[in-house]
């Protein structure tokens, strides 16, 4: 029988944070994959887990991937672990996930620590909706393309960043979605924690006096409903009512219908739409 890949959650800063259940399966598996094996020893060395390593990291996540499965398939379980937090959250694991799918192999999440959740729960932004995306990308043309979707996202948005680059992120963000709501969180359950609740201008021009330290995420506000609202209105004013009824009425909608749609579009009632289809 194949055995079994574990995707274990490590701390994000916090030892304390590590659950008995993923000291157990640590210390049971037959294989530790770790995204830097120098980092994870001093992990396994405080709780006394002693099993293998070996290493497994975004350069090698491909061709690595194949033999942990050639492994996992004769008979092996197999526990993976990144620097900090859960696998495949932006680390080394998606792909060899998908991988055991494809040869039936069982996998199992051994939950955790993570910092986008730790990040928004804490956040005092919004979190019954949102949007993770991790690390922006360093090439410009995608950057650019995720960039431009963040601007119409509604939901609480989480985003990664290093201080080396935090200061030009958020003159980047303030840019593209205006001054929204954001707060910082750094350092997240080590001894220097912090979390700043403010406005992109007012972070902008606090980086301005004060050097970012620490490894940074990023929980940014959504554009609002009422934003949505001001800006379906606004779409809408360049045209005609019977214009606008038209566009409906080419789509096959009823006459009733189509009022509904342009009524719901211009944020009126559906009777003020009839009485201005009759005025004119």
């Amino acid at each position: 029988m194949a055995g079994i890949l574990y995707l274990c959650a490590t701390p994000i800063g916090n030892l304390e944070d590590m659950t008995y259940r993923c000291v157990r399966i640590l210390k049971e598996v037959d294989l530790i994959a770790a995204e830097d094996t120098r980092n994870s020893l001093k992990l396994l060395n405080h709780f006394e887990i002693n099993t293998p390593m070996t290493s497994y990291h975004e350069f090698n996540k491909i061709e690595k991937a194949k033999k942990l499965i050639e492994q996992l398939l004769a008979g092996k379980d197999i526990a993976v672990i990144t620097d900090a937090g859960t696998p495949g959250i932006s680390d080394p694991g998606e792909e060899l996930v998908a991988m055991c799918y494809e040869e039936g192999i069982e996998v199992r999440t051994i939950p955790g620590a993570a910092a986008c959740i730790t990040a928004i729960t804490s956040s005092g932004q919004s979190c019954r909706r949102f949007s993770f995306e991790a690390f922006l990308p360093k090439d410009k043309k995608e950057r650019n393309r995720v960039l431009q979707e963040m601007t119409e996202e509604t939901r609480t948005m989480v985003v990664y960043e290093s201080p080396h680059h935090l200061k030009a992120t958020l003159s980047e963000l303030q840019d593209v979605l205006g001054n929204r709501e954001i707060t910082l969180c750094r350092e997240l359950t080590k001894k220097y924690e912090e979390k700043q609740k403010t406005t992109l201008q007012e972070a902008i021009a606090y980086y301005q006096e004060h050097d970012p330290k620490g490894e940074y995420v990023l929980v940014i506000a959504g554009k609002s409903k009422a934003q949505v609202m001001e800006e379906q209105k606004s779409r809408w004013e360049n045209i005609s009512i019977e214009e606008h009824m038209e566009m409906y009425l080419q789509q096959n909608l009823s006459k009733k219908d189509a009022m509904k749609a342009v009524a719901k579009d211009r944020g009126v009632s559906k009777r003020d739409i009839y009485q201005a289809l009759l005025s004119n």
